[in-house]
């Protein structure tokens, strides 16, 4: 029996990936679009995927945004920074001229999904998925339901203490806050610092990677503390290209202090790790997001 052909939009800040595949996580096919004016870009967007006769589609957006069904603004970008985006029915713009089933979550829980149920988590009932690169996101399974509530988690905006010998200034690469993770790990802070660099070209720095690795610890133990994963998988481009989740590790133990005492905790090299699906998690969750929705 044919599988139904089935669409994957993981809508970015950056670039629209656009997928079609199966449900056994088979990606046949995929296109990038650049991210700039919402009306130009969903119109390519809607070209492409009424070019493959797709019976569902899964989208991943980037936030925040209402992935509440019950909410008058569903499937709608919120106060995002990218300006133009706000208010704009990403969800009713896609669904209505493709006319197909569409399954709406945020992009970061879309990779916690793709991770649960074709990557490292699988079978997993608690799972915390976080991004690290020009800005920082998660996604987080609580008893097998990805974690909505009264918008979703904006964990990547959570409050860290300051290293003393931080230079980035009283600033940070956070427009919001002086001190949360995304404004003191993510791509734009370590620019702020380094002059410009790239995570990348700084991977070698012991003092640098140091750095990052304690403002991580502190992040990880908040999300261990309040959801209680199983796992805890990060990627992006500043963790993919860096030994930050490694450097992680060892200042999370220090930070618990002896506080927890689980097989995850024993086993922190396979509890704290990097993504599992070379960067296509994302994808892979929108292609079961489309699943469910073709189901229902």
């Amino acid at each position: 029996m044919d599988q139904p052909l089935l669409g994957a939009l993981e809508a970015g800040g950056t670039k629209m990936v656009c997928a079609t595949g199966y449900a056994d996580g088979t990606i046949l096919e995929s296109s990038e679009i650049p991210t700039l004016d919402p009306g130009a870009t969903l119109e390519q967007v809607v070209a492409w995927f009424s070019s493959h006769d797709i019976q569902a589609l899964g989208i991943g957006a980037f936030g925040p945004t209402a992935v509440d069904p019950a909410s008058p603004r569903f499937g709608s970008i919120l106060e995002t920074p990218k300006t133009a985006w706000r208010n704009v029915d990403l969800l009713g713009a896609l669904a209505q001229p493709l006319g197909v089933p569409c399954g709406y979550d945020t992009d970061v829980n879309a990779a916690c999904l793709g991770e649960a149920i074709f990557g490292c988590a699988q079978g997993m009932s608690d799972v915390v998925y976080l991004t690290i690169g020009t800005g920082i996101g998660a996604g987080v399974m609580v008893n097998h339901q990805l974690v909505h509530g009264m918008m979703h988690p904006e964990a990547g905006h959570i409050l860290l203490t300051r290293d003393p010998a931080d230079p980035i200034g009283t600033e940070s690469g956070c427009p919001y806050h002086a001190s949360c993770a995304e404004g003191l790990i993510a791509g734009p802070a370590i620019k702020r610092r380094w002059g410009g660099k790239r995570a990348s070209e700084l991977a070698d720095d012991p003092k640098a990677m140091a750095l990052l690795a304690g403002y991580l610890a502190q992040a990880l133990v908040t999300y261990i503390l309040c959801y209680s994963p199983k796992k805890i998988i990060i990627g992006g481009g500043v963790a993919d290209h860096t030994p930050l989740v490694a450097l992680a590790r060892p200042r999370v133990r220090e930070l618990l202090n002896g506080y927890l005492v689980t097989p995850e905790i024993e086993n922190i090299d396979t509890y704290i790790v990097n993504n599992s699906l070379d960067g296509r998690q994302g994808i892979l969750g929108c292609l079961e997001l489309a699943r469910r929705a073709l189901e229902s």
